[in-house]
């Protein structure tokens, strides 16, 4: 008799990592698979581009049943979720990098320096002169 197969909801935070059991059924997040029910706990291996890849153990809990149905197994934790963290140096998805902006180069020093003259057409009017 073979053992009774259970379903493990497995997640990932950012959705989309590749989920893949110890016992060798795998997904692509957030999925469901079908492990045959282990003696002892297994582990879960979640991986994506960019991404540290993240294990997370998962304990197989049998609760005693009567004598004539086979005993309920129980996954904890139950969904198995991982939080990926991104890999260091990349940035992540959802930021995009500007580039600075090249400086304007400067016609001359003491053009830069001395501040322009007023004009004529100004919308601004002459200030009043000071007594």
């Amino acid at each position: 008799m073979s053992a009774p197969e259970v379903p493990v909801q497995l997640e990932s935070v950012p959705p989309g990592a590749d989920a893949k059991t110890s016992l060798g059924p795998g997904c692509r997040t957030p999925c469901t698979v079908s492990v045959p029910a282990p003696d002892a706990g297994f582990s879960v291996t979640f991986s994506m581009d960019k991404y540290q890849p993240q294990t997370i153990p998962v304990q197989v809990i049998r609760n005693s049943g009567d004598f004539n149905s086979s005993p309920p197994v129980v996954m904890d934790p139950s969904p198995v979720v991982a939080e990926l963290q991104p890999m260091p140096g990349a940035p992540p998805k959802a930021v995009k990098h500007m580039r600075p902006k090249k400086p304007k180069p400067q016609k001359s020093a003491a053009s830069a320096a001395a501040p322009a003259p007023a004009t004529t057409g100004s919308a601004f009017p002459a200030p009043p002169p000071r007594q």
